[in-house]
């Protein structure tokens, strides 16, 4: 199993790379993140994954052992293979990968190209149990604001208020309030539109 390589970056692109190890070209498969944090001609250190199918042995590179380790777990996930991994690392980072996971938003993963929503309540379902906890940021915090926060928006859609001017109003309370709970969010942002 390959699991690194170590050597002069000598072409790039935005879904592959070659990695020049002692003589030895490897092709890569990298995502967007892995991309825009290579350089060519540097001497680099990309995390990689062998994927080996019948017709073909696939290397997959990463800038990071988190994206790389997201994107094992993501691929474990049964109707989730390589290619769609690879488009969820590409469209968001490791850390909001795996936030979206510890704070049930289906609405996160759903926005990568290509994962419906019964896709991405099975990424939930299967990895939320799975995942490295220093890969999640404010998990403890971050949850019940966003929670709080997408209550009072909904009631205040069900209200008729329009989402985005709802939110303007909703993100200036929090910043002085940042505890503030569902009912204070609705009476004072109703106050102020």
């Amino acid at each position: 199993m390959i699991t690194q390589l170590r050597g002069k970056l000598v072409e790039v692109n935005p879904t592959n790379a070659v990695i020049d190890c002692n003589g030895v070209g490897y092709w890569v498969n990298i995502s967007l993140n892995t991309y825009s944090a290579l350089e060519l001609e540097e001497l680099i250190t990309l995390y990689t994954q062998l994927i080996v199918r019948e017709d073909a042995h696939i290397l997959y590179g990463f800038a990071t052992k988190s994206e790389r380790e997201i994107f094992l777990k993501l691929i474990s996930v049964n109707g989730v293979g390589p290619a769609s991994g690879m488009m969820m690392i590409s469209t968001l980072s490791a850390q909001e990968i795996a936030n979206a996971i510890a704070n049930d938003q289906v609405g996160v993963l759903q926005s990568v190209k290509g994962i419906g929503a019964k896709t991405a309540q099975r990424i939930i379902i299967d990895l939320k149990d799975k995942l490295d906890p220093t890969l999640i940021l404010n998990v403890n915090s971050g949850p019940d604001k966003n929670k709080s926060k997408n209550e009072a928006l909904s009631a205040l859609e069900v209200l008729g208020i329009p989402k985005k001017s709802a939110e303007k109003v909703m993100d200036k309370i929090l910043s002085t309030f940042p505890d503030a709970d569902v009912e204070f969010l609705v009476k004072e942002t109703l106050k102020k539109i």
